[in-house]
């Protein structure tokens, strides 16, 4: 029997990979606030890495949108700007009725047995805890993507929602929004496994709005009091 040769080992993130991942890790947990200006000497403090990777990092956020150069001023960043947020939820709706449409029609769909093992429980099993419901809600959306089968969907897909977490996490801070995204995704769900593409686009159209409707509730207000809580 011809033995395969080892696979080479994975490589270590570099050190502005590390920078990078830390740096947007702390715009999500809000350590890091929209509209915050802070210097690259107070960040290599923050990140403890020197300034050559942290700039590496800088710019790669720049050019992500997290991030915002301001000359002779040091960096900011990227205040919420809700007119983009709405073209991102747009967009957003287009992928995922595609991808509905996909999974209506594909033979093999082991996406929704998937899913159905988280959203499809009784009301006694569904977790509470509003960070977990929003990294599920996140992976439930991806996986509805993914099931397309159509790669270039998946990856700007999740550049969106990479765009959005910042906001969309603040959409489980109510547990009636809990409550009804389990609801929501149940009878989304339901209608993909038996085929309904056009009900199963209404309704994952009408779910989208309603969330993209609550991003507009937010204030910046919600956003400190977010982050005292992380």
């Amino acid at each position: 029997m011809t033995q395969r040769a080892p696979s080479p080992p994975a490589e270590a993130p570099s050190l502005a990979d590390q920078a990078y991942t830390r740096l947007k890790q702390m715009i999500f947990d809000f350590a890091l606030m929209p509209g915050d200006r802070v210097s690259e000497t107070e960040l290599a403090q923050r990140v403890v890495v020197s300034r050559t990777p942290l700039r590496a990092a800088l710019q790669r956020l720049e050019r992500e949108g997290f991030l915002q150069l301001l000359p002779r001023l040091g960096w900011q960043v990227a205040p919420l700007d809700f007119d983009v947020m709405d073209e991102l939820y747009d967009l957003r709706t287009l992928i995922e009725c595609e991808a509905a449409r996909h999974l209506c029609e594909r033979e093999q769909r082991p996406e929704l047995q998937q899913l159905a093992d988280i959203w499809l429980v009784p009301p006694a099993e569904r977790l509470a805890d509003a960070a977990e419901v929003g990294a599920l809600d996140e992976r439930f959306h991806a996986l509805l993507v993914q099931g397309s089968g159509n790669r270039e969907m998946v990856r700007v897909h999740r550049e969106i929602t990479e765009r959005i977490r910042i906001i969309r996490r603040l959409d489980f801070t109510k547990s009636a929004r809990v409550d009804a995204t389990y609801d929501e995704h149940a009878r989304i769900l339901r209608t993909i496994t038996r085929r309904r593409t056009d009900e199963a686009q209404r309704l994952l159209r009408a779910h989208i709005q309603q969330s993209k409707l609550e991003v507009r509730h937010i204030t910046l207000d919600m956003l400190y009091r977010a982050r005292r809580s992380s």
